[in-house]
């Protein structure tokens, strides 16, 4: 990184810092080069993305030993899947010959087999045969497959690339007591998506974190039963933010779910933000999360599970919920990609946001984004005309 490189990046930082520390009532957007600067994507990268927990997806989706699904996190292909003693890896999707993927997709297998040289490593990542490798000191010793850090909570799957991460679960006990009555460690998958979409990673975050926007982009699919009016900012803390978009009266039953619920916890979703690029939303009988991976700086990669609570609802009635989503996201990726390529414009403004039940969360999420600059003794710029 060159020097002009480098004092645009500490500038955007100071900015950074200027608009997090506004007090709430006073809270702006970020400007528009915080969504398009390729140098300063790279500084998120390898600033504080990399060695953070991301959601690669659920538990069920690999119930069997020997399920398997693969994901990428940046640089490193992933390959997620159940050994014979019945826990959950994730291990590296590379060959160690030659770094040939191992697998592709999601399935299940006794041992993974190498297409280029078939090399061979168990359900568990050891190596057990390397052909014609023998007097070349080849053993599961040296060769057997890297594994990356990761945790299972609430049925959800997480990994970090970095080996010197604080474990994600102690730092979770605001959100487990938000999500507890849910009970979300039980629900089961019924379907999983993956997509590309034109945008910078923050923008699905902040879209799918405020309820400013429901009643205006979403009027057949999400006004009739989370109409911004009615959503309230829930709880955050360093880990993440949250907020219910509660259903009107006149709007039916989305089911019982939990026999622990409250009547209350029935009549809303409860949308949260696991810090950095988890996003879900909650409810009694089903539960989205999405898996955002950044790619560049303007463009994701979304892996989105959909998982129910019990039997209660129907296959007919799952059909319509999965296509109301895919409606939901299709409305959402076009005004994300239309604005993705607009704010790269000098113009690109910090407008305010909006009262804290409809964008209190984006605040959160900016405060979040601060506490990942370095603490350095730097001067706050002011924000007022960005």
């Amino acid at each position: 990184m060159n020097v002009g490189q480098t004092a645009n990046i500490g500038a955007m930082q100071d900015t950074l810092r200027a608009v997090a520390a506004l007090p709430e009532h006073e809270a702006r957007c970020l400007p528009g080069a915080f969504y398009t600067d390729p140098d300063y994507f790279r500084h998120e990268v390898e600033g504080f993305l990399s060695r953070e927990w991301h959601c690669l997806g659920r538990a069920d989706e690999i119930p069997a030993p020997g399920d398997y699904f693969v994901t990428q996190l940046f640089d490193e292909p992933l390959l997620v899947v159940r050994g014979d003693d019945g826990e959950v890896r994730v291990l590296s999707n590379l060959c160690r010959h030659r770094g040939m993927p191992l697998a592709e997709g999601t399935g299940s297998t006794r041992r993974f087999v190498c297409s280029y040289h078939a090399w061979t490593y168990g359900r568990d990542g050891e190596l057990l045969n390397a052909p014609r490798m023998r007097d070349k000191g080849v053993t599961a010793a040296n060769c057997s497959l890297p594994e990356f850090r990761s945790e299972i909570w609430n049925g959800f799957i997480y990994a970090n690339l970095d080996d010197a991460a604080e474990p994600l679960a102690p730092r979770l006990g605001q959100i487990e007591a938000l999500l507890g009555n849910y009970r979300t460690a039980e629900m089961r998958i019924v379907r999983t998506f993956e997509e590309e979409w034109q945008t910078n990673w923050k923008c699905l975050v902040e879209n799918f974190m405020e309820a400013y926007h429901l009643s205006v982009v979403h009027p057949e699919t999400l006004h009739p039963y989370t109409p911004t009016g009615l959503s309230r900012k829930s709880m955050s803390d360093d880990s993440f933010t949250s907020y219910c978009a509660n259903y009107p009266a006149s709007a039916a039953t989305r089911g019982q779910g939990a026999p622990g619920l409250t009547e209350e916890e029935r009549r809303r979703s409860t949308l949260f933000n696991l810090f950095p690029t988890q996003i879900a939303s909650q409810a009694a009988t089903l539960l989205v999360s999405f898996s955002i991976m950044p790619l560049a700086v303007d463009r994701i990669r979304v892996r989105w599970t959909m998982s129910t609570h019990g039997d209660e609802l129907t296959q007919d009635e799952l059909e319509e919920r999965i296509a109301l989503w895919i409606e939901v996201n299709r409305e959402d990726r076009e005004k994300l990609e239309k604005m993705q390529r607009a704010l790269s414009s000098r113009h690109a403004p910090s407008g305010q946001l909006a009262p804290r039940d409809y964008e209190g969360t984006i605040w959160d999420f900016y405060r979040y984004l601060w506490r990942q600059v370095p603490h350095t003794e730097t001067s706050l710029l002011s924000v007022a005309g960005e």
